[in-house]
Parts: C-alpha cells; structure tokens; sequence
C-alpha cells in the first residue's frame, strides 16, 4: 500500500517535470522530420507519462476552482460551449450524409452513371458511385462521435431513471459527480489508450503496440515510414478508414472533456444547492410553445 502511495505521489510531481520539459523541448516530440521525434510522440501520446501530466492539469485547475468558485463555472461554461458548438457544426453532417445519398440514388439507379465528380470552388473529387455510397459510413461516424458530448449539455441521451429520478437534489448531484469520475473518465481512458496505437497501427510502419517500451520504439525509427492505409471493403469502395480511427480518438476527447464539465456542473450545483440547477446551460430550444417536446429527442 506504501509502495503504491509513493508511486502515485511520484508520478504526480513527474507529471508537473513532464509538462514543463514538453512545453520547452517541442522539438523532441513536434518536428517530425526526425522520426525519433515522431516516435516518442506516438509512445507518449498514450502513455503512463501523458496520463500524469493530464491528471495534474486536471489537480491544478480543480483546486484553483475550489478556491475561486466563479473560475470553475467559467470552466463549466467553456466546456459546455466548446461541446456545443462543436457537435451544432457536426450535425450538419447529416444534411450532408441525406444529400449524398440521394445523389447516389438519382445518379446510380436513375442515370445509371459508374461515377461522378463532386468539385465545389473548382476542386473536383471524382470516384466510383460504390466509393461515394460507402462514404455515407463516414458522416455517420461524424455525426456520432463529434455530437456525443453536445447531446449529453442537451439531455438528448436515453436514460432509465429507477433509482436516480426519485432522488433529491444534492443526492442527484452526489450520484452525477461519482459517475462522472468513476464511470465516465475511467472506460474512456482505457478506449484512449488501445484506440491510439489502434490509429498509429494504421499510419505508420512498422506496426506499433501499447507494450512497446520507448527504447524499442526508438530503434525503430530507423526505419519507419508513413503507410496510411487507404484499403476498402470493396475494390472501388471508400478507402478512407484511418479517418474513422481519428474520430474514436476525438469520440473519447470529447467524452473526456464532458465528463470533467459535467463534474464540475455536479460540484457547483451540490455546494450551492437547487437554485444553480441548470445555471448557464445552453441549451437548444424549439421555440416558444413547444417546451413540451423539447428534451424528447
């Protein structure tokens, strides 16, 4: 038990070292010309390291809102806006997602043309009708990993209230601040870890894995190279995959940032009870006279 308390108690100071080093020494990790520099970014990109020095981050500001309560709702605010202006301009992907596919309909069944050329402002596109129908795949992803955290500011996600619903305030919010830390960042660090090297997998060769120690990685620098995969499912299908590994990546930054805001939400409105409910949400709405539905989506 001693010897784990003293390895956290040491990581969180190498945290704060690790930071103040990356800060001053980007090269190392930043210009990657030097495939060193590129490796040590892939290694520390989901390492034991880079955890520390999120946590201490996450310490740092945490404590400076304790203290400074009004720095904490700004906190709450700009991640709240931040999630919601992100997901308000991904879900116009899905305008995109119906237009595309009505275009392959019309184009496919109708004119019976084998491919076509998008080329808004004069930069044309042109692939197969197949490449353009499995690339619906594609702003369906976006609309799902990029929209997740704005659904949640809006109370847009499915939820079973057996327990919770019945529950008074500040157990609500007890309830919100154990599940936002013990539930939210916990599977999601996890997904960030496998999903990272899952990316870099698919970039860069020679293949890379979470058990790569640094050193190994550092050998291999020697002879690595960029080799973005750019296979479909089908010959002339979308060939754009790594695309969907870089949206797991920004799925988790999402949730991960949410779960903190909706954390600190939890914390304020606990400590200054019912009458901060809802304090400075931004919410979407239908417009007057239809409260009703509004919530139901």
């Amino acid at each position: 038990m001693l010897d784990a308390l003293s390895w956290l108690v040491t990581q969180i100071g190498l945290g704060f070292y690790n930071l103040f080093f990356a800060v001053t020494h980007p090269s190392l990790w930043l210009d990657w010309s030097d495939k060193e520099a590129l490796m040590r970014f892939v290694y520390y990109g989901a390492s034991v390291e880079f955890f520390f020095v999120v946590f201490d981050i996450f310490l740092v500001v945490t404590l400076i809102g304790l203290i400074f309560r009004p720095f904490m709702w700004a906190c709450v605010r700009g991640l709240e806006g931040f999630a919601n202006a992100v997901g308000r301009t991904a879900a116009w992907a899905g305008l995109i997602m119906v237009a595309q596919q009505t275009l392959v309909v019309f184009l496919q069944s109708i004119f019976r043309l084998g491919e076509f050329t998008i080329a808004p402002l004069g930069l044309g596109i042109t692939q197969s009708v197949g490449w353009w129908s499995e690339g619906l795949k594609f702003w369906n992803a976006v609309v799902i990993a990029l929209c997740v955290s704005y659904t949640f500011v809006q109370g847009g996600h499915v939820r079973v209230d057996l327990i919770y619903a019945p529950l008074r305030h500040r157990a609500k919010r007890a309830v919100d601040m154990f599940g936002a830390l013990f539930l939210m960042i916990p599977p999601m660090v996890l997904t960030w870890m496998y999903a990272w090297f899952f990316l870099w997998r698919h970039l860069i060769t020679p293949k890379v894995s979470a058990s790569d120690q640094l050193e190994l990685m550092l050998r291999k620098s020697s002879i690595v190279k960029w080799n973005v995969e750019t296979i479909g499912f089908s010959p002339d299908g979308f060939n754009g995959y790594f695309l969907f590994k870089i949206l797991m990546l920004c799925f988790v930054a999402m949730v991960l940032l949410q779960a903190v805001a909706f954390f600190y939400r939890s914390y304020l409105e606990f400590v200054e009870g019912e009458a901060s409910a809802d304090k400075y949400l931004d919410r979407d709405s239908l417009g007057e006279g239809e409260e009703a539905y509004e919530g139901t989506h």
